[in-house]
């Protein structure tokens, strides 16, 4: 970019005819009449510089204020029987598949992966049950069912994976799983709060901690008016609670229902230029948003943490954009923008009529007969 030395007054408002005050005369510039820019004698000239015109790619991004957390919220129910509760997670462990929950009178009780909670013993007498086929699953899983095929009923095949797997785990081995002695979740578990005591008799049907899954999310609320814009799958970028490291997030859903939200939900995005900003205020309607991130691990230990959801509305590649405040309004509606040809005090000036695309940042889109890429505008030195 060069300056330009001319003081020159630029009166040209984005989205606003411009009208110019005591003018004298029009002219005509691709079939919309140009009226004279305002020469106020209180302001006699303004500065103004020259942008290149580039060929880029242009996005239309919005923000959301999220908070990063985890997915589900689970509560553990003990069933094991005994004196006192003899192991107890802290709050934040994570407990896998295989691995002790929590130990009742120096027994532990194991956690297995399943959506069904146990709700009875386990044995080769039992009827058939999908409890027995997700049993199964999870001793072929841990590498005991060499011989077990998966099935709704209690084999003798699955009698000797539960032998192995109770030898394996320090446990009586009886070929027989009783109620208690293991806890079924649909996956891994972070621990969020034990209600248990150590020490304490262990009741079965009591609640002996809270967890939540060990997958990072992060939820917002998006104003209604920009639903529309959002859909399940879309990829959006994550900003995390150090407002400098962003990862990239897949949108895993978007409420139907909406809320009343009690503060503004959104930061300010990139608006086109002339129109108000599309903020939330409080009290604003929203839907809840879900955002799956795409590498968990930059999560770290994040947990109710605040971040920004960037949002990409619109793209377009390979275009002609010039600075916005390049525009020139036309009285009879559309823009121009001033092309300067070549410098200093032998510069000229022609001004170009240009259809307008994607408003993006302090670009936007621009096409039409005489713009093309490397050309010079004129637009305000500051």
């Amino acid at each position: 970019m060069t300056a330009d030395r001319a003081p020159r007054r630029r009166a040209a408002v984005v989205g606003v005819p411009l009208l110019a005050a005591g003018a004298t005369a029009a002219a005509l510039v691709g079939g919309f009449t140009l009226y004279p820019r305002q020469q106020a004698a209180a302001a006699p000239g303004i500065a103004t510089r020259t942008a290149t015109v580039v060929k880029t790619d242009l996005s239309n991004t919005i923000q959301v204020a999220g908070a990063l957390g985890y997915r589900g919220s689970y509560g553990v129910v003990n069933e094991a029987t005994g004196t006192a509760y003899t192991a107890l997670p802290a709050t934040g462990t994570i407990v896998r598949r295989g691995q002790r929950l929590y130990e009742v009178d120096g027994t532990r009780v194991t956690l297995f992966y399943g959506a069904r909670p146990a709700w009875r013993s386990l044995s080769e007498w039992v009827p058939p049950g999908p409890d027995v086929a997700q049993l199964d699953r999870n001793l072929i899983a841990l590498g005991f069912g060499k011989y077990l095929t998966v099935s709704d009923y209690y084999t003798a095949a699955t009698a000797y994976a539960v032998q192995l797997w109770q030898q394996a785990a320090g446990l009586p081995v009886t070929g027989t799983v009783p109620l208690g002695q293991v806890v079924f979740a649909p996956g891994a578990l972070r621990v969020t709060g034990v209600a248990a005591v150590l020490g304490s008799p262990p009741q079965p049907g009591t609640q002996v901690l809270t967890a939540t899954s060990t997958a990072p999310v992060v939820t917002a609320q998006l104003p209604v008016a920009q639903d529309y814009l959002v859909r399940s799958g879309q990829q959006v970028t994550v900003t995390l609670p150090d407002g400098v490291t962003t990862t990239p997030g897949t949108v895993a859903a978007v409420s139907s229902v909406a809320t009343a939200s009690s503060g503004s939900g959104q930061d300010s995005g990139s608006q086109p230029a002339g129109q108000p900003s599309q903020g939330s205020g409080g009290g604003q309607e929203s839907v809840a948003m879900t955002v799956r991130l795409d590498r968990p691990l930059a999560a770290g230990n994040f947990d109710q943490a605040p971040v920004s959801v960037s949002i990409v509305t619109a793209h377009v590649t390979d275009v002609l954009a010039v600075p916005v405040s390049a525009l020139v309004a036309l009285a009879g509606g559309g823009y121009a923008v001033e092309v300067v040809h070549g410098t200093g005090t032998s510069a000229t000036r022609q001004l170009v009529a240009v259809q307008t695309g994607l408003f993006s940042s302090t670009l936007v889109q621009v096409s039409g007969t005489g713009i093309a890429a490397g050309q010079r505008v004129e637009v305000p030195a500051q």
